[in-house]
């Protein structure tokens, strides 16, 4: 009897373990695993632009990095009420009732991407404050937890530049992977995070490096180092999180998969991102051939930016080839390449025509003699308009992904 009782408790311990572990998504083989233990489809959206803005969505061309628009910015209004602006921004461009509408159209996670800084004690849109990470975080985490929405969290700039282009906000170079310093900060910041998240069920997993060693430079020498840095950091945060899945983005902006080698981790989600070729099998071929080669899961990180048409011939490629997807973005001014399109205010072409004015001098700047009255009311309005409630829901491409917007 003693030993039938020890048996049952050892059989309890067990299978309250194994219950714990159902309630994250995980990996299996080739498939991602939903709480429910069923495979598990990837259907979303990125939430670009707000935790990290980007020049092409604010209708700039050459301004196009958070730092060169913030800078922009304070030069026309002042660096005080720049920081009044993205502070209000911050609560503006992505709200609970944004999440609740995704939800509403059938999407079942979305990607959030951040900028290191935002953990840091560094100057980031004029703030150097290391708790807004985790606030802007907590908040959005919370409004996916309230809508049974999982959680991509992206590292879509880390210290030092990892892509070396306006999209991580560095100084034009990917230092990070030949910089001791910039790789401990980058691992230290992660571990942060998975220890804070590490128990929760709402996030699925941690994009540790977007779009790695873009093509511009010298791709296959700084491309080896892609790799065997992404064993070290998967390495340090299983020391605080062994719950969740870790997305491995590969090099030349997430095309580049022969950097990689046999799977080193038994929660790997390999992600690639897709731009403007055909929306056909033939640009998906060597990542299923990856995926069939490793028995791992691939995923789409990002891909869109096209009309309604390609959206969905692609999309149904993805679908049927058994590969999930986060089109990119949720949200960008006057756009019908995203599910929602913000007006663009009426005296806007005043603060482009400022940020695409060379300004590589004092001189410059003042040379450029910005309407700074024009300006600020655009800059107001803007804070107005990319609010969900007055935002325009292309509805051609929510069907184009194959959601449906709910009547009202």
């Amino acid at each position: 009897m003693k030993k039938i009782c020890t048996l049952f408790f050892y059989i309890a311990i067990f299978t309250s373990l194994a219950q714990a572990q159902s309630k994250f998504v995980t990996v299996q083989g080739k498939e991602i695993i939903g709480k429910d233990g069923k495979p598990f489809l990837i259907k979303g959206t990125n939430l670009g632009n707000w935790l990290v803005p980007e020049g092409y969505m604010f209708k700039f061309k050459n301004t196009n990095s958070p730092a060169m628009i913030h800078a922009a910015i304070a030069q026309v209004i002042g660096p005080e009420e720049a920081v009044a602006f993205w502070k209000k921004f911050l609560q503006n461009y992505v709200t609970q009732k944004d999440i609740h509408f995704l939800k509403s159209i059938g999407v079942n996670s979305i990607r959030v991407p951040f900028n290191y800084r935002l953990f840091t004690k560094e100057d980031y849109l004029g703030v150097n404050d290391d708790t807004r990470g985790f606030e802007l975080l907590d908040k959005v985490i919370k409004w996916c937890k309230a809508e049974d929405l999982y959680v991509i969290l992206d590292m879509h700039c880390a210290p030092g530049g990892q892509t070396g282009d306006n999209i991580d906000d560095s100084f034009g170079y990917p230092f990070l992977f030949q910089s001791e310093k910039y790789k401990k900060q980058t691992i230290d910041i992660w571990k942060k995070i998975a220890a804070r998240y590490s128990k929760e069920t709402t996030v699925m997993g941690y994009d540790l490096l977007n779009e790695p060693v873009a093509h511009y430079f010298n791709a296959d020498s700084l491309s080896q180092y892609v790799e065997p840095f992404y064993k070290d950091l998967v390495k340090e945060i299983r020391k605080v999180d062994k719950n969740h899945i870790m997305f491995l983005g590969g090099a030349q902006w997430n095309t580049n998969f022969k950097i990689f080698g046999q799977p080193f981790d038994s929660k790997l989600v390999y992600t690639f991102h897709k731009y403007g070729d055909q929306p056909d099998f033939g640009s998906v071929k060597r990542f299923i051939e990856f995926r069939d080669q490793f028995s791992v899961p691939i995923y789409a990180g990002e891909t869109g930016e096209n009309n309604d048409e390609w959206v969905m011939k692609f999309r149904k490629v993805l679908e049927e080839n058994n590969i999930g997807w986060h089109f990119w973005p949720y949200k960008k001014m006057d756009s019908p390449k995203n599910i929602a399109s913000v007006n663009k205010p009426a005296l806007y072409d005043s603060l482009i025509t400022y940020a695409e004015t060379p300004r590589n001098s004092y001189k410059d700047i003042r040379n450029a003699a910005p309407n700074r009255k024009a300006i600020k009311q655009a800059l107001n309005d803007y804070l107005e308009n990319c609010k969900f409630e007055n935002c325009v829901i292309n509805e051609g491409y929510v069907k184009a992904l194959g959601f449906e917007v709910p009547k009202k």
